[in-house]
């Protein structure tokens, strides 16, 4: 349901710098039940497919089917793009060897403790380093686009952010990082909130890493299969990684001063996060920030061998 922002979004889209005539405005309403639609069509959309529920990975297939272009440029319905954005984004396709190319998201809040802004410029700065040297590992909802030749239908419950770039290059492509084409999306407010999110989408990641290819190092150069293990791979085993070193530092404090400094510190990390929810400020924000969301990597992972990873999911609070 994205009746409150679509309009605003086909509005933008049409007024992107971009030449019309080479210009297909679709909207692929995932079984909306308020206004999206109707919404959609009042602001212009060339075409508007009302679809029934079946997750937004099958929304977006049935967009390609319908669509005329060679390119094709993909976006969230609250995601706001600059007017260059869309223009920025196809001069990566320049270079016959880019089957995907994503631009650079902003997150904005204007009140909230959520620190997610802290963590995407950091993410930002590797993609730009990824796309440098070899492919990204990931990419992102908001603004993104590929060639038709090389659109992939994947696993509804696999959404194109994490699984479109490392297929990309294992069938010969490059997937790249465009910094010039921004856009920008409201994150949710509230730390909590964010770990929410990102225990849904976690719960889309584990099913890609353990049965959707990521793992399997056939088709990777070794550089970028370098970068899968160090920024992707690690990351996941996080949590359990936290867990080893915790408990591992806590028997052995008494043996060494270097373990019981390890031990102390991750007591003061967890302190400072707990501290958060009555102190408010920024160093324990980010130590809050932090531990919830890695902690989301195990809960997601628990989700998806609980009860598996539904295709469809609501919108994040405050993001609209």
């Amino acid at each position: 349901d994205e009746g409150a922002v679509i309009g605003a979004k086909v509005a933008g889209a049409l007024a992107l710098d971009y030449p019309r005539d080479r210009l297909q405005v679709i909207v692929a309403s995932d079984g909306s039940a308020d206004g999206t639609v109707s919404e959609a069509r009042s602001a212009g959309a060339d075409l508007v497919l009302d679809l029934p529920r079946g997750g937004k990975v099958r929304a977006q297939d049935a967009a390609v089917e319908r669509a005329r272009g060679e390119l094709l440029a993909f976006s969230d319905a609250n995601s706001v793009w600059e007017p260059g954005a869309l223009r920025e984004l196809v001069t990566a396709f320049a270079d016959p060897r880019v089957g995907y190319a994503c631009g650079q998201v902003r997150f904005v809040n204007a009140s909230g403790t959520n620190q997610e802004g802290l963590y995407w410029r950091y993410e930002m700065a590797l993609r730009t380093l990824e796309s440098r040297l070899s492919s990204i590992t990931a990419g992102n909802g908001a603004i993104y686009a590929t060639r038709r030749e090389a659109y992939i239908h994947v696993d509804p419950i696999m959404g194109h952010d994490l699984s479109f770039p490392f297929n990309m290059v294992k069938r010969g492509r490059r997937a790249v990082y465009v910094p010039a084409s921004r856009a920008s999306e409201k994150m949710v407010p509230s730390i909590e909130g964010e770990f929410a999110r990102k225990r849904r989408m976690m719960s889309h990641t584990w099913p890609i890493v353990m049965r959707g290819g990521m793992l399997s190092p056939r088709g990777y150069p070794p550089r970028y299969a370098l970068m899968i293990a160090s920024h992707r791979l690690l990351r996941y085993a996080a949590p359990f990684l936290h867990l080893i070193a915790f408990v591992t530092s806590a028997l052995l404090a008494a043996e060494h001063a270097a373990y019981a400094v390890a031990f102390a510190a991750q007591v003061a990390l967890l302190a400072a996060a707990l501290l958060a929810r009555v102190l408010p400020a920024r160093p324990l924000l980010v130590a809050r920030y932090y531990v919830l969301t890695t902690a989301s990597v195990a809960a997601g992972l628990w989700d998806w061998l609980r009860h598996g990873t539904p295709a469809g999911w609501e919108p994040a609070e405050g993001t609209r």
